[in-house]
């Protein structure tokens, strides 16, 4: 199913492609999501049991949570509201093949603006916790013949980090495309075992070392 926005701009044909479309949708999901969640802790008495609903969101968050502490340490742990957003982000992105729509992740301008995201939080604590000095100063080390090496390498991050996730989550819709045009009608029998592996469990491990990656670059500039 493709959802397309077609409009005209100064005189411009501009089309809205339906992964950038989806990705909309993934954001009103995700808010509409927050704002449950957020009446029913407002609604919720401390003196009664929570509900199944709210112990799932609690489980989450506190597995996020975790994963954050033990990554980044204790004291980073302002970083989890923000690793959250994108863990639930990637995560409905990368399921979202499972209702028929095509992944927000499966275009490069979607994960390469993630991964941007990431350059940009890395470059701006690692001046924070270095200073202005110190900034230029870790290009330099452990020796300022390989500060062109250095350079080289924090800017492959965006790009290794966005290929990787676009790469992996592009190939699945790829190969079940395929597969539903040669299955034709037999497709929905053959191709549950397939979804389960390329939506389900690639979707959920790309979710994963993203997230990982994130921290791991921005802790690591911060050190």
């Amino acid at each position: 199913m493709k959802i397309e926005i077609y409009m005209k701009l100064f005189g411009k044909d501009i089309v809205v492609p339906d992964s950038v479309v989806n990705s909309w949708i993934v954001v009103i999901i995700l808010t509409i999501f927050a704002l449950v969640v957020n009446s029913k802790i407002k609604k919720a008495k401390v003196d009664e049991k929570p509900s199944k609903f709210l112990n799932v969101v609690e489980a989450l968050i506190q597995g996020i949570d975790g994963l954050v502490e033990s990554t980044m340490g204790p004291k980073n742990m302002f970083f989890a509201p923000y690793i959250t957003t994108l863990v639930l982000y990637l995560l409905v992105a990368n399921l979202f093949g499972l209702l028929g729509f095509t992944p927000p992740t499966s275009d490069y301008s979607v994960t390469l603006t993630l991964a941007l995201m990431t350059f940009a939080l890395t470059q701006f604590y690692r001046a924070k916790s270095k200073g202005f000095v110190g900034f230029f100063k870790s290009f330099t080390e452990p020796l300022p013949l390989l500060t062109p090496l250095n350079v080289i390498d924090e800017f492959a991050n965006p790009i290794s980090l966005s290929f990787r996730l676009f790469g992996n989550v592009l190939s699945g819709v790829i190969i079940m495309s395929l597969v539903y045009s040669a299955l034709g009608y037999f497709a929905p029998i053959l191709t549950p075992v397939m979804h389960a592996y390329f939506d389900v469990f690639s979707g959920i491990l790309q979710t994963f070392i993203f997230s990982m990656l994130t921290m791991i670059f921005i802790s690591s500039a911060m050190e």
